[in-house]
Formats: structure tokens, sequence, C-alpha cells
């Protein structure tokens, strides 16, 4: 009622303007309206009483982008190594290849992978069957994989062969990572000891823009002949 009484002064404010000779001219696209009103659907109702805000912009309309639908706004991630790729560099295979693509790389300093994170992973069922989510030392893992990535290249002479975790320090895992979330993972190279084989990372994993974990890496490294 209250909504109708408002859009009623408002109709009736914007005719008598108009037809004022002196009324200088307004524009056609209206600020926000901010409305309170007290919806009653039936004493049963549980929502009977409560106040509810509607926000509404008379200009909305008019904007090309309310146009769009939801599933054209948002471009996908690039793909710089799919899958096969990066099947071809880790050794991991399932259960334990945590990396499903990579949209950054720089061989031997850096690289961002992502970990679609889906209801159907087979840690879900143990962690928890209540409420998913992703086991801390999983992100871990992920991370070490794409940090394999950077260090099995030519150019710093990881070998496929004799390449392991070696090693975490400053490990802070922030949120939570449930089904459904994308994994984004960023691992840089810092310090790399060719003499004795150790590589020093460090890692940030990220959901919708936020940090979820972040630590130091080490990985020791060596040649197949080894």
């Amino acid at each position: 009622m209250a909504a109708s009484a408002l859009s009623g002064s408002l109709l009736t404010s914007s005719s008598s303007s108009s037809s004022s000779p002196l009324a200088p001219r307004r524009s056609a696209v209206l600020p926000p309206v901010s409305v309170q009103f007290r919806p009653t659907f039936g004493a049963a109702s549980k929502t009977a009483g409560r106040l509810v805000a509607a926000r509404c912009s008379l200009g909305a309309a008019q904007d090309p982008k309310d146009d769009t639908p939801i599933e054209l706004k948002y471009a996908a991630f690039p793909t710089v190594m799919d899958i096969n790729q990066i099947r071809d560099i880790l050794p991991h295979r399932f259960p334990f290849l945590l990396v499903d693509r990579v949209i950054e790389y720089n061989p031997g300093v850096s690289a961002v992978a992502i970990k679609n994170v889906t209801i159907n992973d087979n840690f879900f069922p143990g962690h928890f069957p209540e409420r998913p989510i992703m086991p801390g030392v999983l992100m871990i893992e992920a991370m070490a994989q794409v940090g394999g990535l950077v260090m099995l290249q030519p150019e710093v002479g990881g070998s496929r062969e004799n390449f392991f975790f070696a090693g975490i320090d400053k490990v802070r895992f922030r949120k939570p990572v449930i089904a459904g979330d994308t994994l984004v993972m960023r691992m840089t190279l810092v310090k790399l000891q060719k003499r004795f084989g150790i590589a020093k990372m460090e890692g940030k994993a990220y959901v919708g823009g936020e940090v979820v974990c972040e630590g130091e890496f080490l990985m020791a490294t060596g040649t197949g002949s080894e």
C-alpha cells in the first residue's frame, strides 16, 4: 500500500510539474527510490509483518548491460596448458592429479593454475559427509604440483624421475574451500640452489579473488641419472 501511494505521488508530482509553463524540463531518468512495505500473506505466513526493502531504479531498464544473460557476462579462464599437456609433465594420475588447467606460465619462473573442486572429488565422502570441505593437505599438494610444472623444465634442470616435495613453512589456511569452488593457485620460484638440488617457492591459492591458503615450499630436484 505504501509503495502504491509513493508511486501515485510520483506520478502526480510529475504530471503537475509538466503542465506548468514555468516548470523547468527535467530528465526522464529519476534516481533510485528505496521503498519499504509490509507484505501480508495471511496469519499463518512466517513473513507476515516483516519489513521488506525494495530498491527500484526507473533508469535500470535503459541500461543495456542489464539485458546481458549472466552466462555471457564472465569470461572463462584462458588455457595456456590443458590437462593432456599437464599429464605430459607431471607423473601424477587419478586420484592424485590435482591440477586441471594452467592459465599463466613462465617456465622456470612461475605458473598459475586452477583446480575445479567438485562434489565428485573422491575425498568429499569422508571430509566431511555433511559439510564437504577440501582438505588443507590436498590444497598444499595441489600447489606443490603447480610448483612441479614450474620446476620440471630444461631451464631449471628438474627431472620427472627425481623430483620431490621436500618441505613446507609458514603455511596458513584462511578460508575453507568447498565443492563448487575454483581454486586458483600461483607458485613462484624464489631461490634455486642447483648445487644442492633445492628450490624454494612461494605459493598462494585463491577462491573468488580472496586468499584461502599460502605458504613457502621446498622442492628437491635432480636428474634422472642420480
